[in-house]
């Protein structure tokens, strides 16, 4: 899931119309559920991609590639605004660290040791650690939902995670590749909350493009020490999808749903993902869901979904939608 403007980070536009005060035309939800599957299919190539490309190599390449493609419709604005741009140098490089090196490379290591079902319903979880996140960070305090949300998503990761017996936690541990995946979840949680409290003075496209930029120089000294690994007919349609589709058109998508829709209405969508991946992984990948995997999801879903059913925090501000 790249994504500058996904899960966790969406810029709602200030000129969204509130979608309460007239009726939606029905085409407008497409924009949003469109994005949400684009992002579930990019997990199954995250997990395709571990038999045939190493994540270094393949993470560096998405984005260098998603950068060329974004560089002649971003690079003239980001020109034009570069005064604004320079001083905010410093906090692009940890957005693009944290959104593009950090939490993709994360998941492409990851993938190797886990399943795309766990990657799909840990990465589900993003919305709620954006709700702890920035409790810590912003010191807003979580209303009693998204508290009870939260511990029945974390019972349902519990029963996930151990495979059906939590207890099997305190004495194996987790899978060395779901930590991975929670650790990039949680990295792209503090990538939201700290977009929203940054307020970036320039549009999102060109925010996403410099992020974009820091992100492949971030990568690219894993890439030089990488193993050589030539681009050939196995690999390179799976660059290809994560370059485009999850890094440029489902961005597209989600600021249009979240434009025609309200960032509420739309973040609701992204409950699709966990439920898609399980689905399209089932179909692709031969895993076939177990009883745990279906509980555990089902748990942790329904905390995410609570903890949305109201504003996240009782003290003014509004939680990082999408």
């Amino acid at each position: 899931m790249t994504r500058a403007v996904s899960p966790g980070t969406t810029p709602a536009s200030s000129s969204a119309s509130s979608p309460a005060s007239s009726p939606v035309p029905a085409r407008y939800f497409l924009f949003p559920l469109l994005a949400a599957l684009i992002w579930s299919v990019n997990m199954i190539v995250t997990k395709m991609a571990a038999d045939v490309i190493s994540p270094a190599v393949i993470g560096f390449y998405r984005w260098a590639l998603a950068g060329v493609v974004l560089t002649p419709f971003a690079l003239p604005g980001v020109w034009r605004n570069r005064r604004v741009v320079l001083p905010y140098l410093p906090k692009f490089a940890v957005l693009g660290g944290l959104g593009m090196a950090l939490y993709q490379g994360l998941a492409y290591v990851a993938a190797s040791s886990t399943t795309a079902t766990n990657m799909g319903i840990i990465t589900a979880m993003i919305p709620l650690m954006t709700i702890a996140v920035g409790a810590l960070v912003l010191r807003e305090r979580p209303s009693a939902m998204a508290l009870l949300g939260g511990l029945l998503s974390l019972a349902g990761l519990a029963l996930l995670i151990g495979e059906g017996d939590p207890a099997r936690l305190l004495s194996v541990g987790a899978n060395h590749g779901d930590v991975l995946m929670g650790l990039g979840a949680l990295a792209y949680a503090l990538y939201g909350v700290l977009l929203r409290r940054w307020g970036l003075p320039v549009g999102p496209w060109q925010s996403l493009y410099v992020q974009v930029a820091f992100g492949v120089l971030f990568q690219l000294p894993a890439f030089l020490v990488a193993p050589a690994a030539s681009l050939n007919g196995e690999n390179l349609p799976l660059v290809l999808y994560a370059a485009i589709f999850p890094s440029l058109f489902a961005p597209f998508l989600w600021m249009q749903g979240v434009r025609h829709l309200g960032p509420n209405r739309a973040s609701m969508f992204l409950n699709v993902m966990p439920v898609a991946t399980v689905a399209i992984a089932a179909l692709f990948l031969d895993e076939k869901p177990h009883l745990f995997h279906i509980v555990g999801g089902a748990m942790a879903l329904a905390g995410v979904m609570l903890a949305q059913m109201r504003a996240p925090f009782a003290g003014g501000k509004p939680a990082a939608q999408g």
